[in-house]
C-alpha cells in the first residue's frame, strides 16, 4: 500500500468552496481510480481552516496516476489561490 497525507491551511474566506471542492475531489479519486483505495477528509477541531486529506492507493504509481488525471488537475489548479499552505507526505504500509 501507498499512503499520502495532505495537510492544507485554507484561507477563511474560502474555507466553503474549498470544503466543497475537496469532498468532490474524493468522490471522484474514489469513483475513477481503481487503484485509489480510501480517500478521507478530516477537520482540525479547534482551526476548521486545517484539512488534512488520508489516502490510500494500491501502488506508488497509482498516486503518480493520481496527480496527472483531469479531476486532480482541475482541483489543484481551481484551488491553489485558496490555500495558505499545502504540506504532502508519502508513506508505505502497512507494517504489522
Amino acid at each position: 500500500m501507498f499512503i499520502v497525507t495532505v495537510l492544507f491551511v485554507v484561507k477563511l474566506e474560502y474555507l466553503q468552496q474549498f470544503s466543497s471542492r475537496v469532498h468532490q475531489q474524493a468522490k471522484d479519486s474514489r469513483a475513477l481510480e481503481p487503484n485509489c483505495c480510501r480517500f478521507d477528509i478530516a477537520s482540525d477541531i479547534s482551526d476548521p481552516r486545517r484539512i488534512f486529506l488520508y489516502e490510500i492507493y494500491s501502488h506508488e504509481q497509482a498516486f503518480n496516476e493520481h496527480l496527472a488525471s483531469d479531476h486532480f488537475q482541475s482541483f489543484n489548479s481551481e484551488t491553489q489561490s485558496w490555500i495558505d499552505s499545502k504540506s504532502v507526505e508519502r508513506w508505505s504500509g502497512p507494517w504489522s
